[in-house]
């Protein structure tokens, strides 16, 4: 390892390496173990979503704003996680922990640009309910399919944009000193932190892209929750509160899922409270873990899907009697 961190003379005025180490998992005992269980997490991944996906374009009655937000979720939970799982696997479990300059870069763009896509998802479909909430009369008009595919189109336009530039961003670092990245994919912080020139461009874009894809979209669905809590207690029936809530449940799930995670782990390690082992496997699974449990969230606590699947089995069966007939 110490031959990896000196393979080029500090001495160099501009490095740009052939190829980075990834050494995120490799200190970590039984380590197998885990491999098995994120291949597990991937097959579950690929497959509910793409059931989601199938669902709902199947189904007529759930070609609607709100569907057509989480259609979005369900393809960016599998583009997500391969990006993530099937590299991962193969860098260490097959000890492929060599990758070139250009591969890295790619891969910090994918993971990070569908991570960031997930969280702007959950502020539009946020938004979704707050004018269903707040704006019962007038949603129909606000929200609708035409309008939907404008915003998610908007928001992917936004985060690549936003992205990219993350990525560009290190292409002005020379890395003379070290090649190997304390992670388990090409991460934007680690990479960054080896370069040895003038970083803090990268620094201070690396938080701004935090606040702007983590925190401002938490704040937004905790106000737009405030403003439906307070619609809510303007109603006078109980058993309406009950059944508008009903309907956010499913969304309530996906954010605690999302950010409750990220921000442990972020800030146990802005505090240092965690290890770096501990550390890498705590943000490893907040990257897997969401993308697996949002479709079953979905199928499981939304009426409009299990009754879309309710359908679809039924006219299989009809299908399926009037051939063998």
């Amino acid at each position: 390892m110490s031959s990896l961190n000196s393979t080029v003379s500090p001495n160099a005025a501009f490095v740009r390496p052939q190829f980075f180490y990834i050494n995120g998992f490799s200190n970590i005992p039984h380590v197998k173990y885990y491999y098995i269980f994120l291949c597990f997490v991937y097959a579950v991944v690929v497959f509910a979503n793409f059931f989601i996906i199938f669902v709902i374009y199947t189904e007529r009655s759930l070609h609607t704003p709100k569907y057509s937000a989480v259609f979005n979720l369900a393809v960016i939970d599998i583009c997500e996680s391969t990006a993530l799982i099937p590299r991962l696997i193969d860098t260490f479990l097959f000890d492929s922990q060599f990758i070139t300059y250009e591969a890295c870069l790619a891969n910090m763009f994918f993971v990070h640009f569908f991570t960031s896509m997930q969280s702007l998802t959950l502020v539009v479909l946020a938004y979704d309910r707050f004018v269903a909430i707040c704006f019962p009369l007038r949603y129909h008009i606000i929200m609708t399919n035409t309008s939907m595919a404008v915003i998610i189109a908007c928001v992917w336009v936004f985060t690549a944009t936003l992205i990219i530039t993350l990525v560009l961003l290190i292409t002005r670092l020379s890395f003379c000193r070290s090649i190997v990245i304390e992670s388990y994919f090409c991460d934007h912080g680690p990479i960054y932190r080896m370069a040895c020139n003038d970083n803090f461009p990268n620094y201070t874009y690396a938080k701004i892209c935090i606040a702007v894809f983590y925190f401002i979209p938490f704040i937004l669905i905790v106000l737009s929750y405030v403003c439906i809590i307070f619609a809510l207690l303007k109603i006078a029936s109980g058993e309406e509160q009950l059944k508008a809530m009903k309907t956010c449940t499913s969304h309530l799930m996906l954010v605690i899922v999302y950010y409750v995670p990220f921000f442990i782990t972020y800030i146990a390690a802005f505090m240092s409270i965690f290890n770096s082992n501990t550390r890498i496997i705590c943000t490893s699974l907040s990257s897997t873990i969401p993308p697996m449990l949002n479709p079953i969230i979905y199928t499981l606590k939304t009426e409009e899907i299990i009754g879309a699947i309710r359908k679809l089995y039924k006219r299989s069966k009809i299908i399926t009697s009037v051939v063998s007939q």
